[in-house]
């Protein structure tokens, strides 16, 4: 795994280095109206999609087309956006850094996971981390739908976790994803749960929130299928995972379920797409001593900042800034 270059190194303004400060920036709800305004672009050009992902999964999703499509001579790109756990598509920073690459020349299709965004009536059995054919089957309908396209694949956290794993998944194949970016991916989902129940208690409530308001949205949609009241009336992220394990997967146990979407170990050690790992040493989040777990493989980059929080890495109050760049130039770095 190449050592990240000089030209990688993050550094916020001085008021910025709070590595809490920097994870819940980029979310803070009253950056929306913003971020929307900057993004118009984006979003009046966004098409939505639903995918049809195989076994009879579907999955949705939005597709822009840039208005500045490459000379004749060039190839028209895709780049697929993957938001994190009880995101969206529609999340700030899904939508910023597509609207930047949309501007960079890229076509823009931002997915959403299942039972996340406004899909949870899409699809009757319940979203888990492990759902990985399903991912992998959307970005192999996305090949058929822009055949002609170089594809790049970027991901937040769990998406980050996610795009790694289509791309080993995909590695056999050469011609399905050309790049990977993986921002603050999960690497071990034991450590992170493990940071989320013992860190800083606004990210446990922040996800136990989000968490019962996608259950009550998917009993909503599937009224005769599920009543998750005994689920939503537990306190802590691990006795709500371990009981959707129990009830609502075929995993023996809490400790198979978290293995069974772990990239540490031998996961990666067969990804032969060029892949860069974007994250930070002070991750609230994503425990950086994690990266110690991860196989020996000279297709995969990563760059760890001392500083950037989990998804943050803001230079300041406005725009992705380095954040951007630094993708950019990993999702150019195997253009033809």
């Amino acid at each position: 795994m190449p050592a990240d270059a000089a030209e990688d190194r993050f550094e916020p303004a001085f008021w910025l280095g709070n590595p809490n400060l920097q994870s819940i920036l980029p979310s803070l709800p009253l950056r929306r109206p913003g971020v929307v305004k900057a993004c118009a672009e984006l979003i009046r050009l966004s098409r939505e999609m639903v995918l049809d992902c195989d076994e009879g999964v579907r999955l949705l999703g939005y597709h822009a087309q840039t208005p500045t499509p490459p000379g004749a001579a060039g190839r028209r790109q895709l780049a697929i956006i993957l938001h994190g756990w009880e995101g969206s598509a529609n999340s700030m920073y899904v939508l910023s850094l597509g609207q930047f690459l949309l501007t960079q020349g890229y076509d823009v299709f931002r997915l959403n996971l299942r039972d996340h965004g406004d899909s949870h009536h899409l699809n009757r059995e319940i979203f888990h981390s492990c759902r990985l054919p399903e991912v992998v089957g959307a970005v192999l309908r996305l090949m058929e739908e822009f055949p002609a396209h170089r594809r790049v694949f970027t991901g937040f956290s769990l998406g980050g976790n996610f795009a790694l794993r289509v791309g080993a998944a995909l590695s056999p194949r050469s011609d399905v994803l050309d790049r990977i970016v993986a921002i603050s991916p999960v690497l071990d989902p034991q450590s992170t749960l493990a940071a989320l129940e013992d860190g800083p208690g606004l990210y446990r409530r922040h996800f136990l929130k989000k968490w019962r308001r996608s259950l009550a949205l998917k009993q909503s949609a599937w009224a005769e299928d599920y009543d998750f009241s005994p689920l939503v009336a537990l306190r802590s992220l691990t006795e709500m995972t371990g009981f959707l394990v129990s009830n609502h997967t075929s995993y023996p146990s809490l400790a198979d379920y978290l293995s069974g979407y772990a990239i540490t170990g031998d996961v990666l050690r067969k990804l032969a797409i060029q892949s860069r790992i974007i994250a930070a040493a002070d991750d609230p989040i994503i425990p950086s001593r994690d990266f110690s777990k991860l196989p020996p493989n000279s297709s995969i980059h990563i760059t760890l900042t001392e500083r950037g929080g989990h998804c943050g890495f803001r230079e300041g109050l406005r725009g992705g800034g380095w954040l951007h760049r630094q993708v950019l130039a990993g999702l150019q770095s195997t253009a033809t």
